[in-house]
């Protein structure tokens, strides 16, 4: 009798995170690959291009209530140069670098796997500019700038199943120096 009281009790503790996650399902910390399209803008125009990264983040849910905290490393193929930029042999090119974002999010579970946020939070992305003119080389650079900046955004993520998820996230950031960015991006994530 011992031990079935004993198998019965491991049991039950075992079991426990699994409905815990199954009440909650938006709760815990999870990780996500995250791709998709970006739009950087600067005084000089703007150039479109694809971004890339991984997020982490932890949520708790209340209910219907879905609050969390996350950051993100990103990176972006974007970049664009530009002919005749002061003389009529020079040329400059921007490429976007790393960009670090860190931040909050808020919800609504609107189904039992599908959540509904918005996001804001602190970004930093690093911008390279090279600048070159064969006519007179001592007055070429490059460069690598950070520029602080604010991130808003709003998603939607639906389960995949236990852990599994995806999710489809539009976002804006607003950085120094006249600079901002659009990215649209989607993810695959996993929570613990």
């Amino acid at each position: 009798m011992k031990k079935i009281l004993i198998a019965a009790l491991f049991g039950a503790a075992a079991a426990t995170p699994a409905l815990a996650q199954n009440a909650a399902p938006f709760t815990g910390f999870r990780v996500e690959g995250l791709a998709g399209y970006d739009h950087l803008k600067g005084n000089g125009g703007g150039r479109d291009g694809v971004a890339y990264g991984v997020g982490a983040g932890y949520d708790f849910q209340l209910g219907g209530m879905v609050a969390g905290v996350e950051g993100e490393w990103m990176d972006s193929n974007t970049d664009g140069c530009k002919n005749s930029f002061i003389t009529a042999t020079d040329t400059v090119c921007a490429t976007a670098k790393r960009d670090l974002y860190v931040g909050g999010r808020v919800g609504a579970a609107v189904t039992p796997s599908t959540l509904i946020y918005a996001k804001a939070g602190y970004t930093n992305a690093r911008v390279g500019v090279n600048y070159t003119d064969p006519a007179t080389p001592a007055n070429n650079f490059s460069t690598r700038n950070n520029l602080d900046g604010v991130r808003v955004g709003a998603g939607i993520e639906q389960k995949l199943g236990t852990n599994l998820y995806a999710k489809a996230e539009y976002r804006y950031s607003n950085y120094e120096a006249g600079v901002s960015r659009h990215q649209v991006l989607g993810g695959v994530g996993i929570r613990f």
